[in-house]
């Protein structure tokens, strides 16, 4: 019994041993096979593995590459050619911290013979047994094709929306026109039809702006203006003009400040040894704040049919937090991941009927990335939704500094300008 169970654990090691070698083979070979660069780099920085997609591409030879540092091959610029920040690159994220996957679809790689290829990277940590980091894979991938069929396609909804805009805003006019009283008389029955031409032609119009914005968005054309924006405030001012939306549909509009996450009373008015209200400073452009804030309450007052939308921020030293939430109709957990893609829309029964361009939030993302924010939601069917952004925030010093830097470089331009001006003279 004893040589019959030897035999056997000799016959289970030999097959163990088979499949690990069976499995390393097919590793190499999918390896060997696929377009994608692949590279294992260790917990020094130094490449490990370096598959011939990543060879291929980076123009570096496998041999060459092992046991450099990533930082040497994978050279990561933006579209201006300026090298990225280590917050920027994907990799050094990983090293940073960072236990997610980051990707990565905007950025150019710098080969070894420097030229530029517009590339897709995403960064994975790999972790040990004692749970720190060992290691981090990244996959890549040239985008050169898909980067000029995504400007083409930009080019034309960019010239196609412009030059639709004009004859929509024509056709506006003229309905309005005929709508007036004091310009034409018309019957009950044909200004009903009117009014609702009227009412197409707003949403015709509604998306080729969206269409025209999104262009943009996707192309780095997207105008920014940012300044030191008091969140608390802003939000305060902007419920108050959103009000009247929610009350002609008979929903409570709620606001609220601040919270049990507010942990810095430095950044806060202060009376006495009382705290009055917090003060979230962040950096970003009013206007596209606003346009973001707007169409996620839009959203909400859709798709609620009773019960209340509160608007609300909170945060901590770091993160400035907004959410808006609603007692509506919620979304499908199977739509969630792709709720911020271009042109996507929920298609229920509970959707169906409510317009929209599925360009909403897709564009709401694009703006809040040009100030290193992001945006999520949580849902339930049934229950309301409720959406977050979270926006870096800025201590009162810096955003004071920030106000005096951008009042010296106010006072400069004008003092330029009158320069020029009496020179012109």
């Amino acid at each position: 019994m004893f040589g019959f169970g030897q035999n056997k654990h000799s016959q289970t090691g030999a097959e163990l041993e088979n499949g690990l070698r069976d499995n390393q083979q097919a590793s190499a070979i999918i390896l060997s096979a696929i377009e994608d660069g692949v590279l294992l780099v260790d917990k020094n920085g130094l490449i490990q593995l370096f598959n011939p997609g990543a060879a291929k591409i980076t123009g570096w030879a496998e041999e060459e590459a092992k046991n450099l540092d990533f930082r040497s091959v994978i050279r990561l610029v933006n579209d201006r050619g300026e090298a990225y920040s280590p917050d920027q690159n994907p990799l050094m994220q990983i090293f940073k911290g960072s236990s997610e996957t980051i990707r990565d679809n905007k950025g150019f790689l710098v080969t070894k013979s420097n030229q530029q290829i517009p590339i897709s990277i995403s960064a994975s940590p790999l972790m040990g047994s004692n749970q720190q980091l060992s290691g981090v894979v990244a996959i890549f991938r040239d985008v050169t094709k898909e980067r000029i069929e995504e400007k083409q396609r930009s080019d034309f909804i960019s010239t196609a929306s412009h030059e639709m805009r004009t004859p929509v805003a024509a056709i506006e006019g003229y309905l309005a026109l005929a709508m007036n009283d004091k310009v034409s008389t018309i019957d009950s029955r044909a200004r009903q039809y009117l009014e609702k031409a009227h009412e197409s032609t707003q949403h015709l119009g509604q998306l080729f702006q969206d269409l025209l914005t999104s262009a943009k968005a996707e192309d780095g054309r997207l105008t920014s203006h940012p300044e030191v924006i008091e969140l608390g405030s802003f939000l305060e001012q902007l419920c108050n003009d959103l009000r009247f939306q929610a009350d002609k549909k008979g929903l409570v509009l709620e606001f609220n400040i601040g919270g049990p996450q507010t942990i810095d009373a430095t950044n806060s008015t202060v009376v006495g040894q009382k705290v009055i209200k917090p003060l979230f400073y962040v950096k970003a452009d009013p206007e596209r704040m606003r346009e973001v804030i707007t169409n996620l309450f839009d959203n909400a007052v859709k798709y609620t049919d009773q019960g209340k939308i509160t608007i609300g921020t909170t945060g901590d030293n770091q993160v400035v937090q907004i959410y808006i939430k609603d007692t509506g109709v919620g979304i499908p957990t199977e739509d969630i991941p792709h709720l911020f893609q271009k042109f996507y829309r929920v298609d229920n029964s509970a959707t169906r009927t409510i317009g929209g361009t599925g360009l909403g939030l897709y564009i709401s993302r694009k703006i809040l990335e040009l100030y290193q924010g992001r945006i999520w939601v949580e849902s339930e069917i049934g229950k309301g939704s409720t959406f977050f952004i979270n926006l870096p925030r800025l201590t009162t010093e810096q955003a004071e500094t920030e106000k005096q830097h951008n009042n010296l470089s106010a006072s400069f331009m004008e003092s330029t300008g009158a320069l020029s001006n009496s020179m012109l003279q």
